[in-house]
């Protein structure tokens, strides 16, 4: 209770970070949304209602503005001031909407978001109209916006994750048995179009992926039947589900002694559950690509878990390292590039954990100018024994 206090505290006040003389040197001004429910989460009184825990809707939000204050606290600012402004993204009294209209947002030179929907969409309108640079940290989608060339996408869209997949399928697997499996889904469809518009971008496929649907769930023998003992299948699995997730997992893992098999799956399955348990798959990896990796024992990884420890008597989640390096790394480059920060985007003096290749996206033929950037370098992540690791 008193780590959530503590934090709470320092979200009511504004984080003003100095390198001496305020007054005679320059400011720039940052804005941080996070999703904190905190309007919620006090009675008529003020007081907190929950006195066990904080709710799980609050976490994610609160660990990524706890790591935006250790990465904006460890610079070294030099002859420039930044006022950095942390705002609820989920306020019902001062929401993104209501900021907008009473122009409070205006004297921001930088946003960094981690917000989808409404308010994803709220602030990319707005940072196109006022010119700023908008940074979607945690988002992994465009949300429908087109011709924004001030709106840079982070955390890679399901398209680059397919795209990455398939890419490294045609360098090292070619001759193998591949199959995309999949349940029914609007999800699912989207994965199975994008494998489709990779595979047959000169009019006929490049690979041999074979599209088996199922119900629900992967059963063991129904697997079983479609796999060859004699050689190495790469098997897809082609869902955000974590139910079809794992029963896949657990039917290739009761396979994969007597048929050779390697399990990639979709960006969101390191949050499964299944995978947390070092003892519910043993001896068996399972592969996904993710834009976010960092092993955790450089400089800035020891700066974040030394000011967990002191400030909060814990250790920090991932949204929290999220946080620390997108606040760390893109203010950096305002300070570095004040007018012209969207050119420089991939420029690697200010590397904090992940490495980024920021391209321009034309989803509109034709567009005088990108509609978005996107990040689209992934990692190759191994899960195995519920141990994370860099595989390639």
């Amino acid at each position: 209770m008193k780590k959530f206090l503590s934090a709470f505290l320092f979200l009511l006040a504004v984080l003003n970070i100095q390198a001496q003389d305020k007054t005679k040197l320059k400011t720039y001004r940052v804005g941080i949304f996070a999703p904190l429910y905190l309007d919620a989460s006090f009675n008529a009184a003020g007081d907190f209602k929950y006195t066990q825990s904080i709710p799980k809707s609050m976490q994610p939000g609160l660990d990524f503005v706890q790591g935006a204050e250790a990465g904006l606290d460890s610079m070294d600012l030099g002859d420039v001031n930044i006022i950095a402004t942390f705002y609820d993204s989920k306020s019902t009294t001062t929401s993104v909407a209501t900021l907008i209209k009473n122009k409070k947002l205006d004297s921001l030179d930088l946003i960094i978001g981690s917000v989808k929907d409404i308010e994803f969409k709220e602030l990319a309108d707005f940072c196109l109209n006022k010119k700023i640079p908008f940074i979607s940290a945690t988002y992994p989608n465009d949300g429908g916006v087109v011709a924004n060339p001030y709106l840079v996408i982070v955390n890679s869209t399901l398209k680059s994750h397919c795209q990455a997949i398939y890419s490294y399928l045609l360098q090292n697997h070619g001759s193998d048995k591949i199959f995309l499996i999949r349940k029914k889904g609007a999800q699912e469809d989207k994965i199975a179009a994008y494998m489709r518009q990779f595979n047959d971008q000169d009019g006929k496929p490049l690979l041999n992926i074979q599209t088996i649907n199922v119900d629900s769930v992967v059963a063991y023998d129904f697997l079983r039947k479609k796999l060859d003992s004699t050689r190495h299948s790469v098997i897809i699995g082609a869902s955000l589900d974590e139910a079809f997730g794992t029963s896949l997992t657990e039917a290739c893992s009761d396979l994969h002694t007597e048929y050779p098999i390697t399990l990639i799956g979709m960006p969101n399955w390191n949050s499964f559950k299944i995978f947390a348990d070092k003892d519910a798959i043993q001896d068996f990896p399972v592969y996904y690509t993710s834009p976010f990796y960092t092993e955790k024992d450089d400089n800035f990884s020891q700066m974040l878990f030394n000011d967990y420890n002191i400030r909060y008597k814990g250790v920090p989640g991932d949204m929290a390292f999220k946080g620390f390096e997108c606040a760390y790394l893109f203010t950096k480059l305002l300070i570095a590039y004040p007018t012209d920060m969207m050119d420089h985007l991939n420029d690697k003096d200010d590397k904090v954990f992940s490495d980024y290749n920021f391209r321009p996206q034309m989803i509109l033929k034709g567009g005088a100018y990108p509609d978005y950037y996107e990040n689209e370098h992934l990692y190759f992540i191994r899960i195995l024994n519920a141990e994370v690791s860099k595989a390639w």
